[in-house]
């Protein structure tokens, strides 16, 4: 009977790492087209964590802030900022960056990097 729950229980991490590695896939090929809007090349989409130092970079936040991302509780109220800031930067409104940007990442991703918006870069 052991045997049978370990096979379960493996089965189930396997499927569990393939839906993340689809998911972190579709993610860089989203952010890939945003750091190109944003005058940065797609490559750095790929690199874990590197990716993450730009997003904030682009959203207009200094790099070191990436760190805030790290602290639990903090990275939660930081998540937020940082997608109504990188929505500003491409012209949507503060609802539609907290939908789309924080609660539905890869969507609102696609749709920034894929649709018509366009980034402006604000001092």
């Amino acid at each position: 009977m052991p045997d049978d729950l370990d096979f379960l229980s493996e089965a189930a991490t396997g499927s569990l790492s393939v839906t993340a590695i689809i998911f972190y896939i579709l993610w860089v090929v989203a952010v890939w087209k945003i750091f190109t809007k944003a005058g940065y090349s797609g490559f750095l989409a790929i690199i874990p964590i590197v990716n993450v130092f730009f997003l904030v970079k682009i959203a207009g936040f200094s790099a070191w802030m990436t760190l805030l991302l790290f602290i639990p509780i903090v990275n939660f109220i930081f998540g937020i900022f940082l997608a109504i800031r990188l929505g500003e930067r491409f012209g949507k409104s503060g609802v539609w960056s907290f939908f789309l940007l924080w609660m539905f990442q890869i969507i609102g991703f696609f749709i920034l990097g894929y649709g018509s918006a366009t980034y402006t870069k604000k001092s």
